[in-house]
């Protein structure tokens, strides 16, 4: 019998992600202030209820043994898609949305959900198939599983969180001994897809036909991104110049909390999701920047941990996965935010407003504690 006591639980790492959380619930505060249709619609409290809600599901996921759920991925598997599906055919008519089913004043999207999912099932079919990765067919394989689940992401239409499903994949099957040759061989396809299909896209795009994979916004951050108009006043360049405004502004220690000129007045727009990032930068500055970065860099390396500790592939390969999440993430957002790389949807881990996106973070962690507490050694 392994020992499950609870004085192997990462008492680390839930520190630090709820550290984290409450600073992301203060600065959410500070980000909508003046902002009365936000503050009448109660986001603060709700990101609030999210977290406790979150914080129970630590514990109770934490005490169930992570080998259960490897019985449990098919059906996981099988039902996020059936509510995905749902939510492509039915969604817009009867929610209002495409990408969220609305339960009164709460909104509730299951993509986020599917990232943790798409974690279960691939650590349960590649670590029962971990001797023959080096068989292309059964790389082919995990990613069926894959795209049979991101394709349903991406008919919403949400590329971003599509993207970061077949990044989970891609980790996965790397950590599972992925064969070099098989990198090149798909990063190569990668790459000369992409550089077939985003031209084609580009040049046949037309924005009075709404409609298919790509959206008219998805369009303009691309060619705003390539292609920056410095006179812009309005979308998402607009946007990017603004963050990068705030984040200059900051300063050394930032200009104190609440304090933020470009947050304050509102220059800065999706202060509290999208560009939080941009908005601590201003009020917390280049200091304060650092420490949640730092803090971000803590919580994946005990992830890693984790992995490294696991008992069993399955249980590496869950800590592991919910670790890539966190990291591909973080990069992103932060990345977006200093106008590295194109605005894209993808919040910052336990800080940017969103309570579906926090609520499976902190699943993914809860699974990652799940699988400490039976590991093979206690050590720091």
């Amino acid at each position: 019998m392994q020992n499950t006591s609870w004085r192997h639980f990462d008492f680390w790492l839930l520190g630090a992600v709820a550290l984290l959380t409450l600073f992301g619930i203060i600065m959410i505060r500070s980000a909508i202030a003046g902002n009365i249709e936000l503050i009448e619609a109660n986001t603060v409290q709700k990101q609030i209820i999210f977290a406790v809600t979150g914080f129970v599901v630590i514990v109770v996921i934490a005490a169930i043994d992570y080998k259960i759920l490897a019985a449990l991925s098919r059906p996981l598997y099988l039902g996020t898609i059936i509510v995905l599906v749902i939510l492509v055919f039915f969604g817009g008519a009867l929610f209002g949305s495409a990408r969220w089913f609305v339960l009164g004043p709460i909104l509730i999207q299951p993509s986020e959900l599917a990232k943790i999912v798409i974690i279960l099932v691939l650590a349960d079919f590649l670590s029962r198939h971990m001797g023959k990765i080096h068989d292309i067919r059964w790389v082919a394989r995990s990613l069926l599983l894959t795209i049979g689940l991101a394709m349903w992401i991406i008919l919403q239409p949400d590329l971003s969180t599509s993207i970061v499903i077949f990044v989970i994949w891609f980790s996965l099957v790397w950590a599972s001994g992925l064969d070099v040759k098989h990198v090149i061989i798909a990063g190569g396809a990668g790459v000369l897809f992409l550089g077939i299909s985003l031209p084609l896209m580009l040049l046949t795009y037309n924005p009075e036909r709404e409609g298919g994979l790509i959206q008219s916004y998805q369009v303009e951050r691309i060619i705003n991104f390539l292609f920056p108009d410095p006179n812009a006043r309005h979308g998402a360049i607009y946007n990017v110049q603004q963050a990068l405004v705030s984040i200059g502004s900051g300063g050394w220690f930032g200009k104190g909390y609440e304090s933020g000129t470009q947050v304050q007045l509102r220059f800065l727009k999706v202060r509290h999701s999208d560009f939080i990032f941009s908005a601590l930068a201003e009020e917390f500055g280049f200091v304060g920047t650092i420490v949640v970065m730092a803090l971000l860099v803590f919580i994946i390396l005990r992830c890693l941990r984790a992995a490294r500790l696991a008992s069993d592939s399955f249980g590496a390969l869950i800590a592991y996965g919910v670790a890539t999440v966190l990291t591909f993430q973080a990069l992103v957002n932060i990345g977006m935010n200093l106008q590295l790389l194109p605005v894209t949807g993808l919040p910052l881990p336990f800080v940017s407003y969103g309570g579906s996106s926090l609520l499976s973070t902190l699943l993914g962690i809860g699974l990652v504690e799940s699988v400490i507490l039976r590991h093979k050694a206690l050590d720091f």
